[in-house]
């Protein structure tokens, strides 16, 4: 099963590429890489939530904005790579979590991210990763996720 395949299996489809917000581009490929930017939780160019987690955004709320920055980072993947099925493996995912400043599930949050590629690729989705606190994301966003894909 393809790529696009299994996130219609999931009920998903890759978004539009979020269009930067500042002056950079969405994703580059650099030989048998593509690297994305950090992608914040878009959908229909709105943040689908904002805040800090632990504070006014809940972990599970934060976990699925991560499932929503993995998908739009997978969109930007695609478009760099001709299409998701040219993705060899997801080989590095990078979360940043806007936190409270008691809250440590960060892991817990990213999870979101990480297990939507597990979902989509499989064992190809399997990755290393950081999941990162901070004190502020761009335009107030609670997470923000970049990745490293080997691409054909």
């Amino acid at each position: 099963m393809s790529p696009e395949e299994k996130l219609a299996e999931l009920g998903l489809e890759l978004p539009e590429v979020v269009p930067p917000l500042a002056a950079y581009v969405p994703a580059v490929r650099s030989g048998g890489h593509v690297y994305t930017s950090g992608q914040v939780p878009m959908v229909d160019g709105k943040l689908a939530a904002t805040g800090k987690v632990g504070a006014e955004v809940s972990a599970e709320e934060g976990r699925e904005m991560a499932r929503i920055c993995a998908l739009n980072a997978l969109a930007a993947v695609a478009s760099a790579a001709g299409g998701l099925s040219n993705v060899v493996r997801i080989v590095k995912v990078v979360g940043f979590v806007a936190s409270a400043p008691d809250f440590t599930g960060q892991p817990q949050v990213v999870n979101g991210a990480s297990e939507l590629l597990g979902e989509v690729f499989g064992e190809a989705g399997v990755h290393a990763r950081s999941a990162v606190g901070v004190t502020v994301l761009p335009l107030d966003a609670p997470v923000e996720v970049e990745l490293i894909a080997e691409v054909r």
